[in-house]
């Protein structure tokens, strides 16, 4: 049986995951950048994205963000443009769905971007509240099952 030579295995790979939660500073574009929505993603690394100016590019995500950022359809990305070819460009970074809400209220994205908010997002306004999720039976109907 062979000795272990390296300096440990997965679970140090992996690391400790602290710096989730703690805040950090909003990061806006600069000359050569722009933001983007993932359309989907594509695997090796990369995926397709509609950036704000209207163009859909396919991202590359650089070796940083490889296996420890996690970027999902729908998410809010800042993407560098590259120079020598338009239809292709490098994911900078994602923003956290807290982040793409402070982006939209300062103007940064425009309003018909939807931003995907998963659980974090509550109640629509559009619901009413009727209560129409479930179906109430009778003491008979259950009697016939």
């Amino acid at each position: 049986m062979p000795k272990n030579k390296g300096k440990g295995g997965k679970n140090r790979k992996r690391g400790k995951n602290e710096a989730d939660d703690e805040k950090r500073e909003l990061i806006f574009k600069e000359d050569g950048q722009e933001y983007a929505q993932v359309i989907r993603m594509l695997g090796n690394g990369r995926c397709e994205a509609m950036c704000i100016d209207g163009t859909k590019r396919l991202c590359h995500i650089r070796g940083k963000m490889h296996k420890k950022v996690w970027i999902a359809a729908d998410d809010i990305i800042l993407v560098g443009l590259r120079d020598y070819q338009d239809d292709k460009a490098d994911v900078i970074m994602k923003y956290m769905p807290d982040e793409a809400r402070l982006l939209k209220a300062y103007g940064e994205l425009p309003e018909t971007t939807r931003l995907n908010e998963g659980v974090a997002g509550g109640i629509d306004e559009d619901d009413d509240g009727t209560g129409d999720d479930y179906i109430e039976f009778e003491d008979e109907d259950i009697d016939k099952i």
